[in-house]
């Protein structure tokens, strides 16, 4: 009876988590439009809706009712696969994001563990969909992604392990409580910097957005998708970023705490203004190129992340931690 009800539970945890992952993905699409629309001065969606706030409702119902097309030669089941595969992970990435106190789906001791490791395998879709594709552009934005992913995620680790270190914790609700009287991100900006850059490579954010780039490879893995497995990518794209928003608001913000507000409005506030940061950088930087982009990982972030790792070492040692 007790395998019936975790596998119960475990489902409807599923369901919530997908849906309010969908929830995201469409306010957030919207949101991304007005702001820019205000950054490059433009009007934005204004007639679907009042102040257009059902054009992703539009355009949800317009990629449902689209064909699914196939390449001829593609390989079916891999084709298939590639979407889902990408997406699953940003939406097992919120099992372990504690919005409160109570408001944790699961708490982990390897919380920090987890949280690093599943997104990572969305890169495994995304080179599966660009393998599968048949198409040169989708290959090439697959190994793009896969290059970019490993070469920015060692940095990113480092920068999450001088957080761990300074806890004495992996888990996600022991990181709020030593955080109760001073963020992190004033004991270690330079983590918090790197944490920041580095998570728009992960997510394949502009200026980071090589793998997708349209003015060289079209839309890169995901050029031959089209309707519901398209917005698939979407939906992991946006999904990642709210994950990534929501964890550098545990790790160096302290997460929900704050005066007088509940702890769920204090730490759904602070991840929106990391989500607002990303956006601002979207559409105001210009995209690197490949070489540029590798050149920044391992010449300057990976030497920086663990000059940082020292640093926070020895700072430690110092005040006998």
């Amino acid at each position: 009876m007790s395998t019936w009800l975790t596998l119960g539970r475990g489902f409807v945890l599923g369901v919530v988590a997908f849906s309010m992952v969908g929830v995201i993905t469409a306010a957030f699409v919207l949101l991304e439009r007005k702001v820019s629309a205000r950054i490059q001065m433009r009007v934005g969606p204004t007639r679907t809706g009042p102040h257009g706030l059902l054009q992703t409702i539009a355009d949800l119902v317009k990629l449902v009712m689209k064909e699914d097309v196939r390449p001829e030669f593609a390989d079916p089941v891999a084709f298939r696969l590639g979407p889902m595969l990408t997406a699953v992970p940003a939406v097992l990435s919120f099992v372990v994001i504690p919005f409160g106190a109570p408001l944790v789906m699961r708490d982990l001791n390897v919380g920090i563990v987890y949280f690093l490791a599943v997104p990572g395998m969305t890169v495994v879709g995304l080179l599966l969909a660009g393998w599968a594709s048949y198409d040169n552009y989708s290959f090439l934005g697959g190994l793009r992604s896969s290059a970019q992913f490993i070469s920015y995620e060692i940095p990113r680790t480092l920068a999450v392990v001088t957080v761990v270190m300074l806890a004495g914790s992996l888990n996600t609700v022991d990181l709020l409580e030593a955080q109760k009287t001073v963020p992190y991100i004033l004991l270690l900006p330079l983590s918090f910097a790197i944490y920041m850059i580095t998570t728009l490579a992960e997510v394949n954010r502009v200026p980071f957005d090589i793998p997708e780039a349209e003015s060289e490879l079209v839309a890169g893995y995901h050029t031959e998708y089209s309707g519901f497995r398209w917005s698939l990518f979407f939906l992991a794209e946006y999904g990642a970023l709210f994950a990534a928003a929501a964890f550098a608001t545990l790790l160096f913000l302290g997460g929900g705490n704050g005066p007088v507000l509940p702890a769920v409005v204090w730490f759904v506030g602070k991840t929106l203004v990391v989500v607002f940061v990303f956006m601002w950088v979207r559409w105001t930087l210009p995209r690197f190129r490949a070489d540029q982009l590798m050149r920044l990982a391992w010449k300057v972030f990976l030497p920086a992340s663990l000059v940082n790792l020292v640093l926070a070492a020895l700072v430690m040692m110092a005040v006998g931690r």
